[in-house]
C-alpha cells in the first residue's frame, strides 16, 4: 500500500522532471546553434514549447509503471467513494 500511497505525486514529479530535462537539452542545443533560434526574442517560448512536445511522448513511454500505479490509486479512491455513497443511500432508504 505504501508504494501506491503517493503514486500521483510521484508521477507528477517525474513528469515535471522529464520536462525540465527536455528543456535543458533544448537549451544546450539552442546554445550550440544545433537547432534554430526563435525570431525577435521568442527563443524562450520556442524552447518551452519544444520541450513540451518532446517530453509528452517520452513520458508516455518512460513513465508507464508510474502512470499505471497512479491509475490504480485513483480507481481505489473512486471505489471507496462509491461504496460510501451506496452505504449512505441505503441508510436513507431504510430510515424512510
Amino acid at each position: 500500500m505504501s508504494s501506491q500511497k503517493f503514486a500521483s505525486l510521484r508521477y507528477t514529479a517525474l513528469r515535471f522532471g522529464l520536462l525540465i530535462a527536455c528543456f535543458a537539452v533544448v537549451w544546450v542545443l539552442c546554445s550550440l546553434h544545433a537547432i534554430p533560434l526563435g525570431a525577435n526574442n521568442s527563443n524562450l517560448i520556442w524552447m518551452v514549447l519544444l520541450a513540451l512536445v518532446l517530453s509528452a511522448p517520452l513520458s508516455w513511454v518512460l513513465l508507464r509503471k508510474q502512470r499505471d500505479a497512479m491509475s490504480e490509486q485513483i480507481v481505489e479512491r473512486v471505489d471507496r467513494a462509491k461504496a460510501r455513497f451506496e452505504a449512505n443511500a441505503s441508510q436513507e432508504d431504510g430510515a424512510a
